[in-house]
């Protein structure tokens, strides 16, 4: 769970998404440092992608999405994140693009507000990456 709440910062959210998830983690020396839970009963979602802070920076995150496109290559991979300048340039530069935006919602599904690079998050940003480009 700790690594959970690094990608989404509310048990709640998590305890909405996490059963119907295949829970993929990333070691290091057998330390556990990544995480990304994936939802694939019908559309392909990547529901959380966390990296421990201290592996920031190392192509871990990068590495667990590759994982994860090509245990599914026939499948269009789709995320959803806030709109933080930094997180949005490292799912593009992964060859991800956005698909559609979901207007306030971090502000009707999560009760405190969500700071991220000194902003409020407000928007869902959905990002897509389809086979052929995988």
């Amino acid at each position: 769970m700790p690594l959970l709440l690094i990608g989404d910062e509310s048990e709640k959210m998590i305890s909405r998404y996490i059963s119907s998830c295949r829970i993929y983690v990333g070691s290091v020396a057998d330390d556990i440092v990544s995480v990304c839970a994936v939802d694939d009963n019908g559309d392909l979602e990547i529901k959380n992608l966390a990296v421990r802070e201290d592996m920031r920076k190392k192509g871990i995150g990068r590495a667990m999405l590759r994982h994860v496109e090509r245990l599914y290559p026939d499948r269009t991979v789709m995320l959803g994140t806030g709109e933080t300048p930094s997180t949005l340039h490292f799912y593009r530069s992964c060859g991800y693009e956005v698909s559609h935006i979901v207007p306030d919602f971090f502000i009707n599904n999560y009760p405190e507000p969500i700071i991220e690079e000194g902003m409020r998050l407000r928007d869902m940003v959905y990002l897509i990456k389809h086979p052929d480009n995988i």
